[in-house]
């Protein structure tokens, strides 16, 4: 799937990380928008705490570090995409009776409060069939949660920096899409995605497109650093 539709575009992905932020700059091309190229990459380093097990602790240091990454690397590009991670995102893998796109978008909101160890209307959901033909006439659906408070910090940060966030997404499936549009789809393999941040590790296990296994585990790079 093309990540930017089929007109050409430049946007810049942005990593809120515990120890830096990060900036790459693409623009889209090709048929179809699957090739890209590469216009600017930087990184910015922050001071200790200002991130906290995926939290934003320190939001002035944050904004003034995504400040002076993107006047550092010359990058003009406002519309930013950036990703989330840790315990305040949730994602799970359900089997629900055969129903229409419209009963499943009328009822998804029923059926996350069973899934969700968090208060409904404390999260932002989002949802995908990835098997219209599960076990015993149901359906495989995988669906994400992410706290609110979560998403307002990140994007307040982007916001306040003068930038404009037009996309979040979930680090594990970020990583995902990125192998993707490098690497193709192959139905029949199998792809372990590791991506060790300083405090954070995102796993995740695909095959042909589709996550099958997926966690943020709290070990990082600091981790191996501090044993050696």
């Amino acid at each position: 799937m093309a990540l930017f539709g089929s007109k050409k575009k430049t946007v810049v992905g942005v990593d809120i990380g515990s120890s830096a932020v990060k900036a790459v700059e693409v623009r889209s091309g090709g048929k179809g928008g699957d090739e890209f190229q590469l216009l600017n990459i930087g990184l910015e380093p922050l001071p200790p705490e200002a991130i906290v097990d995926g939290a934003i602790m320190d939001s002035g240091a944050v904004i003034d570090a995504i400040q002076r990454l993107f006047q550092a690397n010359k990058i003009k590009t406002q519309d930013v995409a950036t990703s989330v991670s840790g315990n305040a995102v949730i994602v799970k893998k359900i089997s629900l009776p055969q129903m229409s796109t419209d009963e499943l978008a009328e009822s998804i909101h029923w059926e996350a409060e069973q899934y969700i160890p968090f208060d409904i209307q404390d999260v932002a959901l989002d949802y995908e069939v990835i098997d219209g033909g599960g076990s015993g006439g149901n359906m495989d659906v995988l669906l994400v949660a992410v706290k609110k408070d979560k998403i307002s910090d990140y994007t307040s940060a982007i916001t306040q920096a003068g930038k404009t966030c037009q996309v979040v997404d979930v680090d594990v499936f970020a990583l995902q899409n990125c192998y993707e549009i490098n690497y193709g789809i192959d139905p029949g393999k199998v792809v372990a995605l590791l991506n060790i941040g300083a405090s954070i590790m995102n796993i995740n296990i695909i095959k042909g497109g589709t996550s099958i296994f997926n966690r943020d585990i709290a070990v990082g790079g600091n981790q191996y650093t501090d044993a050696i």
